[in-house]
């Protein structure tokens, strides 16, 4: 019970990986709001939990969700700031409005979500964990997602930046950077990279997504989960402005 008496803010989480370490969260003794675009309040009601519907690239969705969960829990000591898409194209072929998405819900709704938080957060004075969702793709590119890596990219200054400023109000920042979690997100890529780069979907599992892993194997949710956990309950700020790259090795830095 490591996170007991501790609120938590889980964006994304109606599925997923999102759904995974809201569920671990509610297991090791915290109280949970999930928030999702869609299926929150379902996702919500299986757990045990609160469930707030949230567009996190709108403002005033973001700031209503986060006072919804501090009015029913009395605060909010952990922010996992998970919602995320993927988009597959090639630069060349990649549209404006699907770059300008994929930043608005990575970065816009990092930032509008840690904003909203830190300020809860500040006014509390009991510290807190802001986390990030990352990507082992925070640290290198692959072809065909150019947005999706400079956002991934973008999270690791977001997050060093919120580390030196939450300092103050003894809040820490990290980014949690996983390999291929077979998500939803990740089975919806294994046709389209197949397609796109003209090799079976065996072939992009094999040569494309696991190629460099140490031992062949997809990083499951529990993986990930584990490390919410540590990051969340972490005793002290030793630990900030940190990312830490769960790929079996798909990434080693």
């Amino acid at each position: 019970m490591r996170m007991q008496g501790k609120v938590a803010i889980v964006t994304g989480a109606a599925s997923g990986i999102g759904r995974a370490i809201a569920q671990r969260y509610l297991a090791e003794g915290a109280k949970v709001c999930i928030a999702d675009i869609k299926g929150a309040e379902a996702a919500a009601r299986e757990l045990g939990a609160l469930g707030v519907t949230m567009d996190v690239t709108d403002e005033k969705q973001v700031d209503a969700g986060i006072a919804r969960c501090v009015e029913q829990f009395g605060g909010v000591d952990v922010l996992v700031s998970n919602a995320g898409v993927q988009h597959i194209a090639a630069i060349t072929d990649l549209a404006l409005s699907d770059w300008r998405r994929m930043l608005a819900i990575h970065l816009d709704g990092a930032f509008l979500t840690t904003r909203a938080c830190l300020r809860q957060m500040a006014k509390q004075g009991r510290g807190g964990s802001i986390i990030y969702m990352g990507s082992a793709h925070s640290k290198e590119a692959s072809p065909l997602k150019a947005p999706y890596v400079t956002a991934k990219h973008g999270l690791i200054g977001l997050c060093k930046t919120v580390a030196k400023e939450g300092a103050a109000h003894q809040v820490r920042a990290n980014v949690i950077c996983p390999g291929f979690v077979r998500t939803p997100l990740v089975e919806k890529q294994i046709p389209e990279q197949a397609r796109d780069l003209g090799i079976s979907e065996a072939e992009v599992i094999k040569n494309v997504m696991l190629k460099n892993t140490v031992d062949g194997e997809f990083t499951t949710l529990t993986d990930v989960a584990e490390v919410a956990v540590f990051f969340a309950a972490f005793p002290s700020n030793a630990l900030t402005g940190q990312s830490v790259i769960v790929s079996h090795g798909w990434h080693m830095q």
